[in-house]
């Protein structure tokens, strides 16, 4: 797979396939609404694909921990004495009860069960419990906590629930390489040695594909993004820059960095190549994360399902360690995609209650330059077919 150019500048009508209809379908209203789909999403794509959890800065010393929602599991991710990340199901082997009820904090040395006091260590193996010694034949390890393969990816440690995870290369980083051409196009930006310049999350009342389907079109953003298209000059024409391998959306020639009123932002990051500069670039990796990536800077939005209308967004915006440490003031650059967010989120807080209209029962359509939004559709129906097969 090769990379487009940067001097390449397609445009909307580009997406148009003269052979095939202008429009096609969606997925029907029910896909957006019905619990029982939710649920089934749920077991057989977020219980069985690679899940973003947590970012490992979060958990920076021994002990630290954090429980998060993947499917309908709470997965606990705590850093052991090795300084390693492992995670495990938040379920004592004893009677079930919750291990950890805080989304977050930090153990001195173990685990505890807050009912029976069962304790573990941080690898997840039983250490104590009341009147442990007199029951010699317990194991230790096989009462241990139920681990849950973990990989280290962008600074984020990615879980997966499956009993035979999926390849990481493929599913994940192939998702970059899928969008950018390469995978060194992702690499230069070092997100991983990046530090947390801010976080937002959002309490969104929509269903968590209609968040993706958003994110993958910009058809919408000459109507409600007035900030992010005085920067991005071609998503005004309804361009959407995910269609394209490689492609990357440039900056208008008045704007000297990607904040909200076009000001300068901090210095280029060091490793990026001159074909990114003065771009940006979008990265869906299904089923939950996107990955904003612009020369100074890397946005990251987590999403945690909740319910079929309800979705966690967690954001995070990343920037050289030297530029959080020195207290530069990041707020024009984390205001441009605030507003981004807040705009989208409320569109498609717009959007879910018509998922139950009669008007909306067969679904709606996608115009050319949002067909490829149709992909996303196609795997999520071949995910749930597949695991019902």
């Amino acid at each position: 797979m090769t990379t487009t150019p940067a001097a390449a500048q397609p445009t909307a009508a580009d997406a148009t396939d003269p052979a095939g209809p202008s429009l096609i379908a969606t997925l029907p209203g029910r896909a957006y609404t019905d619990p029982d789909g939710f649920r089934r999403e749920q077991e057989l794509i977020f219980e069985r694909l690679w899940f973003c959890a947590v970012r490992g800065a979060d958990l920076a010393r021994p002990g630290a921990f954090r429980t998060v929602r993947v499917g309908r599991e709470s997965v606990l991710i705590t850093r052991n004495r090795a300084g390693r990340l492992r995670a495990f199901l938040n379920i004592c082997r004893h009677r079930g009860a919750q291990l950890c009820t805080a989304e977050a904090g930090e153990v001195r040395r173990n685990l505890q069960c807050p009912y029976h006091a069962w304790t573990y260590d941080l690898d997840g193996r039983l250490v104590a419990a009341p009147n442990l010694q007199k029951m010699p034949d317990v194991d230790r390890t096989e009462r241990g906590l139920v681990p849950v393969p973990l990989r280290e990816w962008l600074g984020y440690a990615w879980v997966c629930l499956a009993d035979d995870p999926p390849s990481f290369e493929d599913t994940v980083i192939g998702a970059a390489v899928e969008r950018l051409g390469d995978a060194a196009a992702l690499d230069r930006y070092r997100t991983d040695t990046l530090a947390l310049g801010r976080r937002i999350t959002y309490d969104v009342r929509a269903n968590w594909k209609l968040i993706v389907e958003n994110f993958m079109e910009c058809y919408h953003c000459a109507t409600i993004h007035p900030e992010l298209t005085d920067v991005l000059p071609e998503f005004a024409d309804g361009f959407a820059a995910q269609y394209y391998v490689g492609h990357g959306a440039e900056f208008a020639p008045e704007a000297a960095g990607f904040t909200v009123d076009g000001s300068a932002g901090f210095g280029r990051l060091p490793g990026i190549d001159d074909s990114q500069d003065r771009r940006y670039y979008a990265v869906t990796v299904r089923p939950q994360v996107f990955v904003n990536l612009v020369p100074d800077h890397v946005i990251l939005h987590r999403m945690f399902p909740l319910a079929a209308d309800r979705t966690l967004v967690e954001c995070d915006w990343l920037y050289l360690p030297e530029v959080v440490d020195s207290g530069a003031d990041v707020a024009k650059s984390v205001e441009l995609f605030h507003r981004v967010n807040a705009q989208d989120f409320d569109a498609c807080e717009r959007t879910q209650p018509a998922m139950d209209s009669r008007a909306y029962r067969d679904g709606g359509v996608l115009v050319p330059s949002e067909h490829h939004i149709g992909g996303f559709h196609a795997w999520v129906t071949a995910q749930l077919a597949a695991g019902r097969g």
